[in-house]
């Protein structure tokens, strides 16, 4: 929140009434009670959900899709609140952008994190574009998040639950994007809270389950939404270990990911094998024991970096990365190699570090976030 007493709470020297704030409503607590708070405190408040995906179609069975609920509970959020809404058809964007990614990456063995890109290619591009053309003076959204201004403008910061911190899926927020974007949610102490102020303001959907799976792929079977989109991917082979001793046969690559130990038929060993390589090309998913699992030097590229000097200013970085979006940061060196690749060595070894996911960079002695990359390759 902005200390100067000249500006209204979203960083504007003007009155709320004149200040337009186009809301990223999904149809859950989160953006709905940033909708209604802002609407609250006498702001132009106008709300947009985007249509991204349709269940029956990813999943090829009908009557399969509630992106139609999701839609109607940000409509009567509106309504409710006396706001103009709009829902705006990107689901050909989010499929070439977002879905088709996801696919190819899978495919490829990596493990990706599609709600990164629909933030960064959709979300934070398209739809923020759109806000800019209907003349709004920002974007806000109901990430926990924290932006404060610093003496080099808008930083990006870790959320004041770090339970509900969302920080892992937003390092590739721009500067020029985090001048635009709003995060009211972020400095609220709990999820609770905002649920409290759901109540507050009567929105039916107050009790309203927070989601646990990737938008599209809803029962979080990805191998029977990849099957959809990519026709004949999950092509049987032989489960093999290290030396390449054929140990049981698979159903397809697709069906397993790094550090996966259950559901791989293979029975009557000493010590448990897991998931350490997949390679698409052979057909073979790789097993070995679980020190295999573990990483040092984690390579990254397509950087994003929102520090106040330039990423490759210096040889290297001492600073908390986090590697999976489940894990805490851990202390590490960041030798940059240009002004989007770098070679990140973790002082502790982290299991199940696989190609797809993204390294985040934090300070290790304060909440600010410095971008990140994302993970592109195994040792």
């Amino acid at each position: 929140m902005p200390l100067d007493p000249s500006l209204n709470s979203l960083g504007f020297a003007k009155p709320p009434s004149e200040t337009r704030v186009v809301v990223a409503m999904s149809g859950g607590v989160d953006s709905s009670v940033v909708a209604a708070l802002l609407a609250d405190q006498g702001y132009d408040v106008v709300g947009v959900t985007l249509q991204l995906y349709d269940h029956g179609a990813a999943l090829a069975k009908k009557g399969a899709c509630c992106a139609g609920r999701d839609i109607h509970d940000a409509r009567r959020v509106a309504e409710d609140m006396g706001f103009p809404h709009y829902v705006l058809d990107y689901e050909n964007t989010f499929k070439e952008a977002v879905m088709d990614e996801f696919a190819d990456s899978y495919l490829a063995g990596a493990t990706p994190v599609p709600c990164i890109r629909c933030n960064e290619r959709v979300k934070f591009k398209d739809l923020l574009e759109t806000a800019k053309d209907l003349d709004a003076d920002c974007m806000a959204t109901g990430h926990y998040i924290q932006r404060m201004m610093g003496d080099h403008g808008a930083e990006l910061h870790s959320a004041a639950d770090p339970t509900k911190d969302q920080s892992y899926f937003l390092f590739s927020t721009t500067p020029e994007q985090l001048d635009y974007l709003r995060f009211p949610l972020g400095h609220h102490a709990s999820k609770e809270q905002t649920r409290d102020l759901a109540r507050k303001y009567g929105l039916s959907l107050a009790d309203k389950p927070d989601s646990q799976d990737i938008c599209f792929v809803p029962n979080g079977n990805y191998a029977q939404v990849i099957e959809k989109l990519r026709p004949g991917a999950a092509e049987p082979g032989d489960i093999v270990d290290v030396e390449g001793t054929v140990l049981a046969q698979h159903k397809g690559v697709i069906h397993y990911t790094i550090g996966q130990r259950r559901g791989l038929g293979i029975g009557g060993l000493a010590d448990p094998l897991y998931v350490v390589k997949l390679d698409v090309d052979k057909r073979q998913v790789i097993v070995g024991p679980k020190d295999m699992l573990t990483t040092r030097t984690v390579p990254v590229r397509e950087i994003n970096w929102l520090g106040d000097d330039a990423f490759d200013a210096v040889p290297e970085r001492h600073l908390s990365v986090k590697v999976r979006s489940t894990k805490p940061p851990v202390e590490a060196v960041v030798r940059p190699l240009s002004p989007t690749t770098a070679e990140v060595d973790l002082l502790t070894p982290e299991e199940g570090v696989s190609p797809g996911q993204a390294c985040v960079f934090y300070d290790g002695d304060s909440s600010r976030i410095f971008g990140g990359g994302w993970i592109w390759r195994g040792y």
